[in-house]
Parts: C-alpha cells; structure tokens; sequence
C-alpha cells in the first residue's frame, strides 16, 4: 500500500485526514494507491454493501467497453472527467488498442490521482497525446479551457466526454446538470458522451436498504452520494442520440465475453444498482 511518508504518494495539499472518494474506488478494484483513512472506510462500506468492490469493477468494465466502441466508430479523442486514481485499463490503454493515434486528456479534481496519472503518462503514455489536468468539473469554463490549452484535444474535431460514476457525487442543487449541458454544448458535432450513475431506482429491495446505509457513511466524505432515477439519467443525454441498447443496467451495455461479469449480475442486473449510457451528438 501507499505510504504516507513517501512525497511521491502524498503531494502537496493532500488531505489524509479524510477519505476521498477517487482514493477509495481505487481500493476497491484493488488499486494501491489509498491510505489507511480510505482503507478503514471502504471496509466499513463492504460490510454494510458488500457488493461495492465488485460494483465497482463492474463500472470499470462497462468504461472499457464504451470507450472501445467510440474508438471503433472512429472516435479519436477522449476527455475523461472524474478519471480518479489510474489503474489497468485506463481510458488510452484501452483507445490505443483500437486507434494507436489517439488522443486523451484526464481530470480529476483529487491531487493524489492527477499526480499519478501524470506519472503513469510521464512512464508508459506519449505525452503529445496524453496529459492528465486537475480541475472541478462544476467549474466548467476553466475545466473546458485547461483541457484545451494542453494541446492534446482539438476542440474542432468530435471528441467523447466521459462522466463515468462522477454525478451520483452531484446533487441537483450543485449545478451539475448545467455543467454537463455547458460541456454537451461546446462539443463539436458527432461528438459522444459516456456516462454511468449508482441509482436506488428498481433495484432489489434488500440492496436498497443496503444503499440507505452505505449512503449514511458517505456523508462524511467530501463526495456525498446522490442517487439519481432512470428518468433523470437518461435527461442528461437530452440532444444526444442514445446508442443501441439506450439506458440500461450497467451489465446491459454491450457487455462481450472479456467482462467478468458474476451469475448474479447477468441474471438480475438491476442489483448492479447502476445505469448506463452512450449518446452521439448529432
């Protein structure tokens, strides 16, 4: 694990007195790069949600798969917001394997993920074509611009803005949903957006209570949880046209024969307790 002490592993301003929620869905699918204050959290979670890590693993495939398919409709950038802690599999790893050209920015607004992502690029990326920025995705403009201003992304050209497991930290009173239209708005045409938010809506009734109490436990994070309906899901892609299959269960998007995808969520994916999405811009 991290160590606290090492200044590779906590840069400046990094908050260990608290958990992060970036620091925690690292431990979660079994990343390293968490303290003590996380660990301590995350094992509180699973013994009153048990199936996070595996939920947790679950949104990650579903990102894998997402963004090989904007690769495959020639997708040749990336803006990957709320990219959190880098793991295997990222965002370029996954692109490249498709279209070694292309291109990614990612953004977090955690320091102790931005500062690894700049390492993991500064090792195994191409920084003509990778660079990893810190930015609020509720501060739009200067998020926007900062991406822009690395040079990496070509505002003309289509690009495909993920917001993967980052809005369920957003409730309606932060401005989220603007935010995201101010993002819809400048992307060029033919541009896709990826997303997937945790829900409490048709879930199974024992994982909902389940939900109730793990969302208790994250009102002492800095990141609250907001769950939002299928109704409300699907508005976020409004001006977009859904890709087949449309808003589904997580587990339901296009999932191939490479996600680990348990029993369980193949047969009731509705306790994946999430939905998913991807829409083009017309």
């Amino acid at each position: 694990m991290s160590d606290i002490a090492d200044p590779l592993f906590a840069p400046k301003g990094v908050d260990l007195e608290h958990p992060s929620v970036a620091r925690i869905y690292d431990w979660f699918i079994g990343g390293t790069t968490n303290w003590a204050v996380d660990r301590e959290f995350g094992a509180m979670a699973l013994k009153v949600f048990p199936q996070a890590r595996m939920l947790a693993k679950t949104n990650r495939e579903f990102l894998r798969r997402a963004v090989r398919y904007c690769s495959e409709q020639g997708i040749h950038q990336f803006l990957d917001i709320g990219s959190g802690v880098p793991t295997v599999g990222n965002v370029h790893e996954v692109a490249q394997e498709v279209d070694p050209d292309s291109r990614v920015v990612y953004v977090d607004n955690e320091p102790v993920a931005v500062a690894h992502s700049k390492i993991l690029l500064e090792q195994h990326g191409d920084l003509t074509r990778h660079a990893a920025i810190q930015a609020d995705f509720l501060d739009h403009a200067n998020l926007w611009d900062q991406a822009m201003e690395t040079g990496v992304l070509d505002p003309r050209r289509p690009i495909a803005l993920l917001t993967v497991a980052l809005l369920h930290f957003m409730p309606p009173e932060t401005g989220a949903e603007g935010s995201l239209e101010y993002y819809k708005t400048l992307l060029p045409s033919g541009s896709y957006l990826i997303a997937s938010h945790g829900t409490n809506d048709g879930v199974p009734e024992d994982v909902r209570k389940q939900q109730a109490i793990l969302m208790e436990q994250y009102r002492n994070t800095a990141s609250p949880v907001f769950f939002r309906d299928r109704a409300q899901f699907t508005a976020l892609f409004d001006g977009f046209d859904l890709v087949d299959p449309g808003v589904v269960w997580i587990p339901e998007w296009r999932l191939d024969d490479k996600s680990p995808m348990t029993e369980e969520l193949v047969l009731t994916p509705n306790a994946s307790c999430g939905f998913a999405g991807v829409a083009r811009k017309p």
